[in-house]
C-alpha cells in the first residue's frame, strides 16, 4: 500500500505565498527556495543538477501514485498498473537504482491504432510500459515548472489550472467582441512529426543536466512496437506517452509567442489552435505567419482541414463544439458519438435490469452534460426524446409487444415514470444551468 506524501508546504508567510501561486508543483521536488529563483530567473537562464530530483525514491513514489490514478493499459511487458503497485517499494528502490546508475533504459512503445470518432481514419497511440510511464511522469515533476513560467497566455492544453472550458469561453469572448474572421489551423500528424533534433535544441535552452536531456531523448528514441513491426521514431513525441503533451507545448511555445508579439489573438489547446481576427486581411497575414513557421520548424499543415472562415456565415469546430455566429453548440460528431454510446447501454436485449440500464446511462450523460452545457435548449430536449424512446422500445419488448413503440407506450411509461426511475434529463440539468447563471 502507498502512502500519499503530504504537502510539505514551508509555515512562514513569504513560503505560504510562494507556494500558493505555484500549489501545482511537487513540494518534495520543488523547495521554495527554488521556486523563488524559479521566478526571479536562474543565473544563466539554464538549469544544472536536477537529475538526482528525477531519481529520487520520493518523486518516484509520487510519479508512482500519479500513473496508477491515470490506470492505462500495458505495454509491451504486459506489466499492468495493479502488479507493478503490488511490488511497492522494492520495484521504486530498484528503478532508482537503475537511473543513479545510468543503466535504465526503455523498452520499447507498444502502439495501437483508436479510430476517430466519425471518420474512418485512425489515430496512432503508444503505451510506454508502466515502469516507462513512472520514470517519464517524475521526468515532468522536475521539468514542467521550469517551462510552464514563461508558457504563452492563450496556451490552454496539458497545463495546470487550464483546461479546455477556459480555451473554448476565450474563443466565445473574442467572437463576441468582434474577431469573427478565424483562421481554423490543422498540424498534420503533429505529434508523430515533431523533430527531435529541434525539440532537443530547446529543452537545452533552459536545461542544462545532460543526465536529463539524454534521458528524454531516450525515450523519443524508444522504438515502436506496432503489430509484427518494430522500428526506431526519428521524429514524433507519441501520443500516449506522459512526456509528450509538455514536449509539444515546448516546441510550440516559439509559435504561441510569435504570434502574440504579432499582435493576433491565438487560442491553442494542445496541437488544435485557432486564431481569431477583425478582418479577412488580418486572417489571411495571419496565415501566412503560420505556414512560414510551421514549414521552417519541420510540421505541416493539412492541406484541406487548414482554412480560413468567417464566422457569421460558416462557422468551425473547436474541442468538439461548433462555433457559428456568436453561439457554440455540440457539434454533430460530438453528439452522434453521445447516441453511439448510449445505443450500446440501451440494446433491447440487454438482459439487466431497468435500474442498472439507468444507472450507465445516466454516467454517460452526466460526463456528457458536464462538458458540453453550452447549447440550445431544443438539441436536450430532442435527446431526451430520443433516449426514452429507446427505453420505452426495451420495455415493450420485455413485455412481449412486437415493433417500435408508439403512443400507447407514451402513455404507458410516461415521462415522469422514467424520472422516477433516476433518468438524467438533459432539459432540466440546462434550466438548473441557466437558472444559476441568472443569479
Amino acid at each position: 500500500m502507498i502512502v500519499p506524501l503530504a504537502q510539505q508546504i514551508g509555515s512562514t508567510p513569504p513560503e505560504r505565498e510562494i507556494f500558493s501561486r505555484w500549489g501545482w508543483v511537487e513540494p518534495h521536488v520543488w523547495t521554495a527556495r527554488m521556486l523563488t529563483t524559479l521566478e526571479q530567473g536562474v543565473e544563466g537562464g539554464k538549469w544544472f543538477r536536477l537529475f538526482d530530483k528525477v531519481f529520487s525514491e520520493r518523486n518516484l513514489t509520487v510519479a508512482l501514485q500519479q500513473v496508477a490514478r491515470n490506470k492505462g493499459a500495458p505495454g509491451v511487458d504486459h506489466v499492468t498498473v495493479h502488479s507493478f503497485v503490488e511490488q511497492f517499494p522494492e520495484a521504486i528502490w530498484d528503478l532508482s537504482d537503475r537511473l543513479k546508475a545510468g543503466t535504465y533504459r526503455p523498452q520499447p512503445i507498444r502502439r495501437v491504432h483508436i479510430p476517430k470518432p466519425g471518420t474512418t481514419e485512425t489515430r496512432p497511440l503508444g503505451i510506454p510500459t508502466v515502469r516507462d510511464r513512472i520514470v517519464q511522469a517524475a521526468i515532468v515533476n522536475v521539468i514542467e515548472p521550469i517551462f510552464e513560467r514563461d508558457f504563452a497566455e492563450h496556451s490552454y492544453g496539458f497545463r495546470p489550472g487550464r483546461g479546455c472550458q477556459e480555451a473554448l469561453d476565450r474563443v466565445h469572448e473574442r467572437l463576441f467582441q468582434g474577431c469573427v474572421h478565424v483562421v481554423d489551423v490543422d498540424l498534420k500528424g503533429y505529434f508523430d512529426s515533431i523533430p527531435h533534433d529541434r525539440l532537443m535544441t530547446r529543452l537545452r535552452e533552459k536545461i542544462a543536466d545532460g543526465s536529463v536531456l539524454r534521458l528524454i531523448e531516450s525515450f523519443l528514441k524508444a522504438d515502436i512496437l506496432d503489430e509484427a513491426s518494430r522500428w526506431t521514431p526519428e521524429t514524433g513525441a507519441p501520443q500516449g506517452a506522459v512526456l509528450s503533451p509538455l514536449l509539444s507545448n515546448v516546441y510550440l511555445d516559439p509559435l504561441d509567442h510569435l504570434l502574440a508579439h504579432s499582435g493576433f489573438e491565438m487560442v491553442r489547446y494542445a496541437d488544435d489552435f485557432v486564431i481569431l481576427c477583425r478582418t479577412s486581411e488580418d486572417a489571411h497575414a495571419a496565415l501566412e505567419l503560420v505556414r512560414s513557421w510551421v514549414t521552417e520548424n519541420g510540421l505541416t499543415l493539412h492541406p484541406t482541414k487548414t482554412r480560413i472562415v468567417d464566422s457569421r456565415t460558416e462557422g468551425f469546430d473547436f474541442l468538439g463544439y461548433h462555433f457559428c455566429r456568436w453561439n457554440r453548440a455540440p457539434r454533430e460528431k460530438s453528439v452522434r458519438k453521445l447516441k453511439d454510446a448510449l445505443r450500446a447501454k440501451t440494446k433491447r436485449t440487454a438482459g439487466f435490469s431497468l435500474g442498472h440500464i439507468v444507472r450507465n446511462v445516466n454516467r454517460i450523460l452526466r460526463g456528457w452534460y458536464a462538458y458540453f452545457w453550452h447549447g440550445p435548449t431544443p438539441l436536450y430536449a430532442q435527446l431526451d426524446v430520443w433516449l426514452r424512446q429507446r427505453l420505452r422500445a426495451l420495455l415493450r419488448r420485455r413485455t412481449k409487444r412486437n415493433g417500435r413503440a408508439n403512443g400507447a407506450d407514451q402513455v404507458r411509461w410516461p415521462n415522469a415514470f422514467f424520472v422516477d426511475q433516476g433518468l438524467f434529463v438533459l432539459t432540466t440539468a440546462r434550466e438548473i444551468t441557466r437558472q444559476s447563471s441568472r443569479r
